[in-house]
């Protein structure tokens, strides 16, 4: 738990800049930019217990192993904000820190279904748009229901209160073992990384509220738009996306 993770640099410092308007200290309190309550990171390898003593059956079956990683972690935490007032000056107060949406009380925060109106074509929907509310209407930069001290109030929800999607990766290497000599071995690896070609998605692209029933003012909101960088893959971490879809890899290699 933290009010900025990172000192507000970095990769991760949503929210860096605090506010100086009283009582926003305590809305900034939350779960830190890379909080992952649960990790399992797990390898097993297995070398089949074959031992033939015929010379061609042993050569076409003995040596063979199996062996791979798995990776799953919970989704990392997110923000909703609300629209940036933009009317005539006399509402909100603009302080230099986030400005958080609210929720609405019953209304389920998660949505994985496409919304009409809402959901854009290729993305793929998190948050249920009608679960918050934006202190300031999209529509016309002024407060939700008119620029008043009544309704130009800051939204009650916090920092990082939600939580994105989680993370799933598997790879699974086959390999088969050749004895040419007694001292030198040639070694066959067939490598499928990501195995099960299971999609991982970044956090929302869109994370300022609308307001419920002007689905024009949510358009787009609380969408997955993109897939993450996973911890292995056949071009190395640092590619990143290109490693995402399943990739198969053969690899001969010459041990002596």
């Amino acid at each position: 738990m933290d009010t900025v993770s990172n000192g507000g640099f970095l990769q991760f410092s949503a929210g860096g800049i605090l506010s100086p308007l009283p009582g926003d200290l305590a809305r900034d309190y939350g779960p830190c930019d890379y909080d992952i309550r649960h990790n399992l990171n797990a390898q097993y390898v297995y070398q089949l217990p074959l031992k033939f003593r015929n010379r061609y059956l042993a050569y076409a079956l003995n040596g063979w192993q199996v062996s791979g990683t798995v990776f799953w972690h919970s989704g990392i935490p997110f923000s909703v904000l609300s629209t940036p007032y933009s009317a005539n000056g006399n509402g909100i107060v603009n302080g230099s820190g986030p400005q958080f949406a609210s929720v609405i009380p019953g209304v389920p925060l998660y949505e994985h279904q496409a919304m009409p109106g809402v959901t854009q074509p290729g993305t793929v929907q998190w948050l249920n748009p009608n679960a918050f509310v934006s202190a300031v209407d999209p529509s016309t930069g002024a407060c939700n229901g008119g620029d008043s001290p009544k309704t130009c109030q800051f939204g009650n929800l916090g920092r990082n209160a939600l939580r994105g999607p989680d993370f799933v990766w598997s790879d699974f290497y086959l390999t088969k073992w050749f004895s040419l000599t007694e001292r030198m071995k040639l070694r066959f690896d067939t490598q499928f990384f990501n195995v099960f070609n299971h999609p991982n998605f970044g956090l929302p692209s869109m994370v300022l509220a609308g307001i419920p029933g002007k689905p024009s003012t949510q358009t787009g909101f609380g969408a997955l738009t993109y897939t993450t960088s996973p911890p292995t893959g056949l071009l190395g971490v640092g590619l990143g996306g290109d490693n995402t879809p399943r990739m198969i890899a053969f690899q001969l290699r010459l041990e002596f």
